[in-house]
């Protein structure tokens, strides 16, 4: 491990467009579960009736409103979590003048939290909430402390979060910056994400850089594209990295 942090280390050093692009994993210790492991939320027996893909789609939010919002506010906002040492070192990276940008499938906003300022959030965030019929803004207390189905002070309108559901395409201005600072990377940092989830997983190929490191405790399908592969806690790998600079 030690040899593989300082080769890590070693390009962190060298390079001065680097992108990270992460996924669940990232949050996961920072006490938020993921969806896809053993222990992640879309293996777990949530309803009896729906599935967890279900659960989170617009076809679901759209007929079932209130389980929809139930779920929602149970299962996918985690007012208590903070950034955890990957969070802060990539925010560590970013005031050095190295990481360009942040390219996130996670909804939970930590990485604005712990001081990154150019992050594209692939799937929204639960911090941004808008009336469906005014555009009224809302955070996410508001929707925490609203019973039921959440509906604008203003007009009344229900108010949705804009995270991209199933069956929700991503929004384009985002997909384009996301394409623009991966494919202007000298180095790209895949972290704490299985590359299952399309199209955010396909970004990736656009990078044309020197460098591609993946970090993850899991193999991936990108594993033997890799000039660097570390399966280790994220958090961890990135601290210690980031500190011997």
């Amino acid at each position: 491990m030690n040899t593989e942090i300082e080769k890590l280390t070693t390009i962190l050093k060298d390079s001065n467009n680097i992108v990270f692009f992460g996924g669940a994993g990232m949050s996961t210790e920072s006490g938020i579960p993921d969806f896809r492991s053993a222990n992640g939320l879309f293996n777990k027996k949530l309803n009896v009736t729906f599935t967890p893909e279900q659960l989170v789609s617009h076809s679901f939010y759209i007929k079932y409103p209130e389980e929809f919002f139930n779920f929602y506010k149970d299962k996918l906002i985690y007012p208590k979590a903070k950034p955890n040492a990957g969070h802060i070192a990539l925010a560590k990276l970013e005031e050095m003048g190295k990481l360009k940008a942040i390219v996130t499938q996670n909804i939970d906003g930590l990485h604005q939290a712990s001081g990154s300022k150019n992050v594209f959030e692939l799937h929204g965030s639960i911090n941004r909430n808008y009336c469906i019929k005014c555009h009224e803004f809302y955070d996410s207390d508001f929707i925490l402390e609203s019973k039921g189905v959440p509906t604008c002070t203003k007009c009344g309108g229900t108010v949705k979060p804009d995270v991209v559901l199933y069956e929700e395409g991503l929004d384009e201005y985002t997909i384009t910056g996301a394409i623009k600072a991966i494919s202007k990377a000298d180095t790209l940092i895949i972290g704490g994400t299985s590359l299952v989830v399309y199209p955010a997983a396909g970004l990736i190929d656009y990078f044309k850089g020197n460098n591609l490191i993946l970090i993850n405790k899991s193999a991936t399908s990108a594993d033997s594209k890799a000039d660097l592969v570390i399966n280790d806690s994220i958090g961890k790998v990135l601290s210690d990295a980031v500190n011997k600079m």
